[in-house]
């Protein structure tokens, strides 16, 4: 049974781990406070006291058409949309609840449009839907509850029912798995069992697991229901594992990080710790070296926009992924007998067999890569952006004259000027 439900999760992740790069989106009504999408935990905000939001929220310059073509422009080959966060807010017109934005005056499905949008850009469709629901009633005060601190609230509302709360939940994840279309992940978040914490007993999350699964089989589910070994695939928040993710018995498993261009998921007008350019495509090359995936997350304004820093950086990414694009998709981990240069990255596309060596730290003239693999079986080296030639030495031409490298080494030489792009890309063709 356990070799049959790993082969079905690796036909389910095939497209995912060839795409290796998706936009997460995280919207709602925390995009007018614009100080963070935790803000009603932070600040012990009550229900009444965020009703001011809901019942002033108008993206009025909202064009899913726009995101779509910056994401699809960006490299980006699926997305993930906060359907529901923390908050409780429901993008779409849920008939179990009418805490939405059809009750708004916006008065719009924003999800449909949005599906729509990006699908006919050629992105896959994910679905992230928050197992907390600060807003609903039935929903059990606990330790990240906004209210948690109150304790004559916590006694008022001490009969609240989770059970009631979790066939809320399988109700509104039933709307999301058929009123649009094929969804090809489903990101729920998130458990925290424990005192006064919530897990998989509290979510029903194996009657939840089972209702996915019948409704939409072949969709991928992450890692965060509270049961072990149930995820296609693992989640790892805001870093950089420090070498590619395994299971117990050490078997590599299919995984992607998920982060923000500055430090806040939901729109933050004031946050001004923003990442560049060069070290956001550089965490996405280190995602591909370790067979990864990155989802990197916008979050639009209350208007309905992306943020000018975010557009600027999706911008810097369309730029690089036009001509560097064949280093990420269809690409992982290099072979280990392939040991890379320092200041250097690698990944690999099995099925060209071609190996790509991004240039972090541009060097004086050369690049040695040491090992038999590299002088046996690299038969042509070019850059990535322009195809132009990049020459190469092996070690008898070089040593006599230079001692550059030891036995069994490969160099290649490159013009004294890093070339004009943010990180610098070498195809190495190996023999086939």
């Amino acid at each position: 049974m356990a070799a049959k439900t790993a082969a079905a999760s690796k036909s389910r992740t095939t497209w995912f781990t060839n795409d290796r790069f998706g936009m997460f989106i995280h919207w709602g009504l925390y995009s007018m406070p614009a100080r963070h999408e935790w803000v009603r935990n932070r600040e012990r905000i009550t229900n009444e006291q965020y009703e001011k939001y809901f019942e002033r929220f108008n993206p009025d310059l909202y064009d899913p058409k726009e995101w779509a073509k910056m994401a699809k422009a960006a490299g980006m080959k699926y997305f993930v949309i906060t359907t529901k966060h923390h908050e409780g807010f429901c993008l779409w017109d849920s008939k179990y609840t009418d805490y939405k934005a059809t009750k708004t005056p916006c008065r719009k499905d924003l999800l449909k449009a949005m599906v729509d949008a990006f699908r006919a850009e050629g992105l896959k469709v994910g679905f992230y839907y928050s197992l907390l629901d600060w807003h609903h009633p039935d929903f059990p005060i606990d330790k990240i509850h906004p209210q948690r601190d109150d304790k004559a609230f916590r006694e008022k509302e001490k009969k609240r029912d989770v059970r009631k709360y979790a066939e809320y939940m399988r109700n509104q994840v039933t709307e999301l798995l058929t009123k649009f279309g094929k969804i090809d992940i489903l990101w729920f978040d998130f458990s925290y069992p424990g005192e006064d914490g919530k897990g998989h007993k509290d979510w029903e999350s194996e009657k939840l697991l089972k209702l996915v699964r019948k409704l939409q089989p072949d969709i991928m589910i992450d890692n965060r229901l509270d049961l072990p070994g149930s995820g296609d695939f693992e989640t790892p928040e805001q870093f950089q594992p420090a070498e590619g993710l395994k299971d117990k018995e050490g078997n590599p498993v299919v995984w992607e990080a998920c982060q923000t261009f500055s430090g806040s998921w939901g729109y933050h007008r004031d946050e001004m710790s923003w990442r560049e350019p060069e070290e956001l495509i550089t965490t996405l090359i280190d995602c591909v070296s370790k067979s990864g995936n990155l989802l990197l997350n916008v979050g639009p304004t209350a208007r309905g926009e992306f943020d000018y820093r975010a557009q600027e950086r999706l911008a810097k990414f369309a730029e690089w992924m036009k001509r560097h694009d064949r280093s990420i998709y269809g690409c992982q981990q290099a072979p280990a007998e392939f040991k890379c240069p320092k200041g250097c990255s690698l990944t690999y596309n099995p099925e060209t067999r071609r190996l790509y060596l991004h240039i972090l730290v541009w060097p004086y003239k050369h690049i040695t890569m040491e090992g038999k693999a590299f002088t046996s079986q690299v038969e042509y080296a070019q850059f990535l952006h322009d195809g132009s030639e990049v020459a190469m030495k092996g070690l008898e031409e070089w040593q006599s004259a230079h001692k550059l490298g030891g036995e069994n080494s490969l160099s290649i030489t490159l013009p004294q000027m890093k070339p004009n792009v943010i990180v610098p890309v070498v195809e190495l063709f190996l023999k086939k």
